[in-house]
């Protein structure tokens, strides 16, 4: 058991200075070609933090433990909003613009609501995924588009920020190496936090997706916890809600999307019954809780938090 903890924390690690180091490189390449940073920032760098979900899933599918993959992609969601947004809010309570809450929130909460529509008969099949795939290129593409014909310069200065390490005179080998060992590092992560997780299932008598709903979700979901923990500490509390944001919709148009057209993702009773419904209603629950006043208060991050910890508690306690 302590070597299997190990190895998913080692592989934990390695997704996550993998992916930075495939983002670095990528971004670098793209602005060298002369590609405009937004347009960087809203497809490589979108796309490549959401690489260790993928990859995890992607392993997950192919070791015949599917409910790993999709139970990983739900308590990702829920984390994202209740333990991240949660936390962020105690630290420093959370302004949130109407732009966001007119925009940005929609769409997230749109994706969710299809993301359960999938799923209510029993499989997330090839038509679905997509159906999400084509969802996802349509809202990269509106994006890119938006950025040209709106006055957007808070949106593009705060998705250029993402792009802190890219560096288009990086030399050759430099970005090669950045490339070829966040790949390696990615593959080899997602890798060992799969077999390791499926290995702890076994030894504690937890079923794989329970797994998933918790240690795995919660591990890939801390990449986002420290950089909205370092956003809202330094008062840009937009970018910490809008990574939360994006990242649920990646997780489930991107991650979801590809995996469900190269494998079916079959959903159990359980999870439409449970799941499901707690990530809607964590997902919902930010708007009330934005009414009277455009930002995410102390008390409102302190319900967020219970609310994660009385679900986790909630799953774990049959087996404790």
């Amino acid at each position: 058991m302590i070597l299997d903890t190990l190895l998913f924390v080692l592989g934990l690690l390695l997704l996550y200075f993998g992916a930075e180091g495939l983002v670095q490189g990528a971004s670098s390449v793209a602005l060298q070609y002369g590609i405009r940073p937004v347009v960087v920032g809203l497809t490589v760098v979108a796309l490549g933090t959401s690489m260790p979900e993928f990859l995890v899933n992607v392993f997950a599918v192919l070791t015949d433990a599917a409910p790993l993959a999709l139970g990983t992609i739900i308590g990702s969601n829920i984390s994202n909003v209740a333990l991240i947004l949660g936390t962020c809010a105690l630290v420093m309570p959370l302004t949130v613009t109407p732009e966001i809450l007119r925009r940005e929130y929609p769409v997230m909460l749109g994706v969710m609501v299809l993301f359960y529509l999938c799923a209510l008969d029993g499989v997330i099949g090839a038509v679905d995924g997509l159906l999400m795939v084509g969802l996802l290129l349509g809202l990269g593409g509106y994006l890119i588009y938006d950025t040209h014909r709106a006055d957007t310069a808070a949106m593009i200065e705060q998705i250029e920020a993402e792009l802190t390490g890219a560096d288009p005179d990086m030399s050759a080998l430099a970005k090669t190496t950045h490339l070829a060992g966040g790949m390696i590092g990615l593959a080899v992560g997602a890798h060992l936090m799969v077999d390791s997780a499926i290995d702890m299932a076994h030894l504690l008598g937890v079923p794989t997706g329970i797994i998933g709903l918790t240690a795995v979700a919660f591990g890939t979901s801390l990449p986002e916890l420290a950089a909205s923990l370092v956003s809202a500490a330094k008062g840009d509390s937009d970018l910490s809600v809008g990574n939360v944001m994006g990242s649920n919709v990646l997780n489930v148009l991107f991650v979801v999307g590809v995996i469900s057209v190269i494998e079916p993702l079959e959903v159990s009773a359980r999870a439409l019954r449970i799941d499901f419904p707690v990530m809607l209603g964590v997902c919902g629950l930010l708007l009330p809780l934005t009414l009277n006043e455009p930002r995410i208060s102390r008390v409102g991050g302190s319900v967020l938090l219970l609310l994660f910890l009385g679900y986790i508690t909630f799953l774990l306690s049959p087996y404790l």
